[in-house]
């Protein structure tokens, strides 16, 4: 394996840190007045999804990780497993709930996703950046609700639930951020 320095830093590259395989989310370079200077990091456990964020020096040196992806299609959950196909080669791959984790609540049927392999270990999944879904429950809004910025929560067709603006009607389909669960737009 290859060391690089935090100096090579790139958002997305994987890194072994502390034993455990993450994937750099951001990164700093500090120089403050008084003392040395250092590199503040956030970075996310890739068999568990935990954000972990530290300090370290300039020179310290971390194991680069290879991580290759695979596009896949996410087909059908039958409780247990999730089960998902390559478009190329129509090969089905079937995966336990633990793997899927919190992307299981945006996944819709026929919907791409990332599967990502470290070192040909299964690491996680990865759903589109955007997905649209359609909204099966939320209170209704009432006619003069126009107060800037007022939410309301709502569920969606993947058991999900997210804040919508007070607009939102039930069986409208919106558009939601999986990064941070955020609703960007109405479709």
């Amino acid at each position: 394996m290859a060391t690089i320095s935090t100096t090579d830093f790139k958002t997305g590259m994987c890194i072994l840190y502390k034993n455990k395989k993450c994937t750099v989310i951001e990164y700093q370079h500090v120089k403050p007045g008084k003392g040395p200077a250092f590199v503040r990091m956030k970075v996310r456990d890739l068999s568990t999804g935990r954000v972990l964020t530290d300090t370290v020096r300039p020179e310290t040196k971390f194991e680069t990780v290879m991580l290759q992806q695979q596009k896949m299609q996410y087909l059908y959950n039958d409780g247990t497993d999730f089960y998902f196909m390559d478009p190329d080669t129509y090969e089905q791959v079937s995966l336990e709930a633990d793997h899927v984790g919190e992307t299981a609540q945006w996944l819709k049927e026929n919907d791409e996703v990332t599967l990502s392999y470290a070192d040909g270990e299964l690491m996680g999944v990865e759903p589109q950046m955007f997905v649209e879904l359609e909204v099966t429950m939320t209170e209704p809004g009432f006619k003069g609700d126009t107060v800037q910025g007022s939410t309301k929560p709502a569920t969606l067709e993947t058991g999900a639930e997210v804040k919508v603006p007070m607009y939102i009607e039930i069986g409208e389909r919106v558009q939601i951020d999986t990064r941070d669960g955020r609703f960007v737009k109405r479709v």
